[in-house]
């Protein structure tokens, strides 16, 4: 779901993109890969691990309410990568936010032969509908949740976090800017 955030870290890092962006569609260990996309799948989990014991990312689900907050670690992720494409000049002013995209998908494509079938679907989408630039535009971070939900019923309180999103904009996004630049020093000094 943070897909910009996990590939910015990762770039920081000097982790595979490709593992980075492969970790949520990879069940159990990563033997089948190489040994550089395995040590990728690894740093995103960790980093999910991470943010989700952050007190910054604890406070803000207290914010959603009674029906949306089992789906609010989800919709955060979302909600950081908007905030991360909103103000990529200035956490990334060394390389603009279109050339990192154009350098992660040279990297991400052409996709391995046993990618998983939904991996593949992502990235046909993903890069053709341009995701990571218009996480800037929170109507499509509507139509991301909406997205979900309508894929997985499960998940239908996606659709109503939205109102949870805009009610705390400016909370969140002071949250984020508490959390995420020591982020990308971790992740720049290999602590991620």
């Amino acid at each position: 779901m943070n897909f910009l955030a996990h590939l910015h870290l990762a770039r920081l890092a000097d982790s595979s993109l490709l593992g980075n962006l492969l970790a949520d569609f990879v069940r159990g260990n990563a033997d089948e890969w190489t040994p550089a996309v395995a040590a990728g799948i690894a740093m995103h989990r960790r980093v999910d691990v991470l943010t989700d014991a952050l007190p910054q990312v604890r406070e803000a689900r207290q914010w959603f309410r009674p029906q949306t907050r089992r789906v609010s670690p989800i919709t955060l992720d979302v909600m950081w990568d908007h905030f991360l494409s909103r103000h990529w000049a200035e956490l990334s002013a060394e390389l603009p936010l279109e050339q990192f995209i154009a350098l992660a998908k040279a990297e991400i494509t052409p996709l391995p032969p046993h990618a998983p079938p939904e991996f593949i679907a992502l990235n046909q989408h993903m890069w053709s509908e341009r995701w990571l630039q218009r996480y800037q535009d929170m109507s499509f971070i509507a139509s991301v949740l909406n997205g979900m939900a309508n894929r997985r019923p499960k998940l239908g309180a996606l659709r109503d976090s939205w109102h949870d999103l805009n009610a705390n904009y400016a909370g969140l996004e002071r949250l984020f800017w508490a959390f995420y630049p020591q982020m990308m020093d971790d992740a720049r000094n290999k602590k991620l």
